[in-house]
């Protein structure tokens, strides 16, 4: 009998202790969010989800996690399984920007606040969407290729056309490249890996041996290109997009790796956590909280930079 007794008391303290995972320290069911994340192969992706996590910590809310690994269907399957749990709020880095649309209108349909992070989604309207004004940054961009090109030349883009943000940075990189007219994008080619990126890279400068600088929309992209460029012996120059620790340290050093344009991911995952909490308690967030990036260069480290009405100036 006392063994029964011993038996039902630990169960009793494990249901207990189960339910204490799901209920705040008022008594109150935590608020529960599902994060559906691009990769986890990517150091910016990763610094999103280490922010994400650590923000539900400090909101006192669980996050349940999923990693899509640029895989649509498995991204769409994590999200439905999100909305089956009747989860009170989704987090999504879309590895789709059009493929992920009918999965997150099931979740609104179903009453789910949306936020996107990092990469829009097409054809449906969401809760907040939190992200590197990654326009600007395309122009920040093309603005240090002319500073390290010399104002000229024939130049390469390293592209991710299934991925809204980096559509933004090639069309804002575009529309600064036009205020220099001596300075000519020649090619475009997918890289949607640092090995497909090498790839495309070794044929960019293949076709084109006067090619005088690569935009990788990337650290992974701009270092396969830099890794392509030294291989080759060219003197094309690279300029990239992302700005984490491993990219800024070959932009130190002296290679073709000149300048990357720098994303904060830790803000973009903190900032995503806590407009889902206050969608969760039925409160207001903004539509949009844009992220203004910066710049890190050779020699000089972050350096200011100025966008006003279309021109970018960079003061180093």
């Amino acid at each position: 009998m006392k063994k029964i007794i011993a038996f039902v008391l630990i169960l009793t303290m494990v249901a207990l202790g189960a339910c204490s995972n799901d209920t705040s320290s008022n008594g109150k069911k935590k608020i529960v969010i599902g994060a559906s994340l691009l990769t986890a192969s990517h150091p910016f992706q990763v610094a999103v989800k280490n922010a994400i996590e650590k923000e539900a910590k400090n909101e006192n809310v669980k996050v349940d996690v999923a990693i899509a690994d640029q895989d649509l269907n498995r991204q769409i399957s994590s999200i439905e399984d999100f909305i089956n749990k009747n989860v009170d709020a989704i987090i999504v880095t879309p590895v789709d920007s059009d493929g992920v649309k009918g999965a997150l209108l099931k979740a609104k349909d179903a009453g789910i606040p949306v936020i996107t992070v990092d990469v829009k989604a097409n054809g449906v309207s969401v809760d907040s969407h939190i992200a590197t004004d990654n326009y600007t940054g395309g122009m920040i961009a093309a603005e240090a290729m002319a500073k390290y090109t010399g104002d000229k030349g024939d130049i390469g883009l390293i592209t991710y056309p299934e991925v809204q943000s980096v559509r933004d940075r090639i069309n804002g990189f575009k529309k600064n490249a036009a205020n220099h007219p001596n300075m000519k994008i020649v090619t475009e080619l997918p890289g949607r890996t640092r090995d497909e990126a090498k790839s495309a890279s070794e044929d960019m400068l293949t076709a084109n041996p006067n090619l005088k600088g690569i935009f990788g929309f990337g650290d992974d992209m701009a270092l396969a290109a830099n890794a392509a460029i030294t291989e080759k012996g060219t003197k094309a120059v690279v300029i990239g997009f992302d700005g984490l620790e491993e990219a800024r340290k070959s932009v130190d050093q002296d290679n073709a790796f000149q300048a990357v344009v720098v994303q904060y991911p830790d803000k973009m995952g903190t900032e995503a956590v806590k407009n889902a909490v206050k969608l969760a308690k039925g409160e207001k967030v903004k539509k949009l909280v844009p992220i203004t990036p910066g710049l890190y260069i050779h020699g000089k480290g972050f350096v200011d930079v100025k966008v006003d009405n279309g021109k970018v100036t960079i003061n180093d």
